[in-house]
């Protein structure tokens, strides 16, 4: 039975690592300035690609919304539907230059 002065479980302090991360070897020698500029800069442009890939998604969902927009009838003021009707057809074309450049970046 708990008593009044007993805590509660503390949440343990864990921390998801991604598959890709490197461990680090205890007996390995330390990294030159240059290796850390390198590993940084892959890093960074992981980061990056993981953002870009993030944006792609989030236009085609907007895309999605606003077709239910357009399509929305006269719920919906009429300058908001030809706005989302446009977007509806734009969005699409972007995120698909978008994945074109990053395929031509890898």
């Amino acid at each position: 039975m708990p008593t009044a002065k007993s805590k509660p479980p503390a949440t343990p302090n864990l921390r998801l690592v991604e598959a890709e991360s490197a461990i680090y070897e205890m007996m390995r020698t330390p990294e030159t300035t240059a290796e850390r500029v390198k590993r940084l800069q892959t890093e960074a442009r992981a980061l990056a690609l993981e953002q870009v890939e993030a944006f792609e998604k989030i236009l085609i969902q907007a895309a999605e919304m606003a077709k239910e927009i357009a399509d929305g009838g006269d719920a919906y003021p009429v300058g908001a539907r030809e706005i989302a009707s446009r977007l509806h057809s734009d969005l699409p074309v972007k995120a698909e230059t978008i994945r074109t450049i990053v395929a031509r970046t890898l």
